[in-house]
């Protein structure tokens, strides 16, 4: 299976010395997503619950909803010409009745790690319905616990802090406890980790609790807190107006600009405890 760092040479200069030495880098490497043996898309991601990154992207775009509906995720053999397996290629059964990815909705088979919407045909295309309405969600959170979480997710982030070039996505409970965490070069692919995990065990939707999330809150981000039923989306970075237009159609609380005990509240502002809005 692929490796989280590599190791590089690289010329280091401080303060007018310089001097080669080794540096950790966080893995790249291209994985290629299948249903049912059809090639879906293929998503720059650090390798590591891959089978997770599989079964979350499936919950984004509306294709399982439950753990009953995936029968088994696996890597393929033969993806190269000797028959090896470069694990880089993960296959999803389906269980009987469950469709299979529309294909005039189909990715144009490749994702970059910066940006998981390139390649969609339309905006019209990203509106997936969700399985389950957050809008309804009893979650009441206070600043004082949200102001908690990025140095709870910073924390947890073991291989961030050999490599430094990690975005972390961070699963809590309503009263502020990690439930699941995963890094990943891409956001959305962490993000994916995240809810591909709380899908396998059973767990999805994730109604009463949190996503918090290195960086900005995109388009996307949102829409995959929504599609795995998550009714709160913190960020530690700024949101899209994009971003913001979808959270308040579904009825998602999104936060972003999350540093220290400052905040900005973009929609749902319910969620946070009455007695701390003035």
């Amino acid at each position: 299976m692929g490796r989280v760092t590599a190791r590089r040479r690289v010329l280091r200069i401080r303060e007018g010395t310089s001097s080669y030495r080794p540096d950790t880098l966080v893995a790249e490497e291209p994985m290629e997503i299948r249903v049912g043996g059809r090639p879906l898309t293929v998503t720059m991601r650090t390798p590591g619950d891959d089978f997770d990154l599989a079964a979350g992207f499936l919950v984004g775009e509306g294709v399982v909803h439950a753990a009953h509906e995936v029968t088994a995720v696996r890597y393929c053999a033969g993806a190269t010409a000797d028959g090896g397996n470069t694990y880089n290629v993960v296959d999803v059964a389906l269980a009987p009745g469950v469709a299979a990815p529309d294909a005039s909705l189909e990715r144009n088979f490749y994702t970059t790690s910066a940006c998981g919407l390139c390649g969609k045909a339309s905006l019209d295309a990203v509106r997936t319905t969700a399985a389950w309405s957050v809008a309804g969600d009893p979650l009441r959170v206070g600043p004082e616990l949200l102001s908690a979480l990025p140095d709870r997710l910073r924390a947890a982030q073991k291989v961030f802090d050999s490599t430094g070039g990690l975005h972390a996505a961070g699963l809590f409970s309503g009263d502020g406890e990690l439930l699941c965490l995963r890094e990943d070069v891409g956001r959305h692919n962490a993000v994916d980790k995240v809810v591909g995990h709380a899908l396998r065990s059973g767990l999805v939707p994730l109604r009463g609790t949190v996503l918090m999330v290195s960086g900005r809150a995109s388009f996307e981000l949102v829409q995959k807190a929504v599609m795995a039923g998550i009714p709160l989306l913190a960020a530690v970075s700024a949101p899209s107006s994009l971003a913001v237009d979808l959270a308040a159609e579904s009825g998602l609380t999104l936060v972003g600009f999350l540093r220290g005990t400052s905040m900005n509240v973009y929609t749902g502002t319910e969620r946070l405890s009455p007695q701390q809005v003035a």
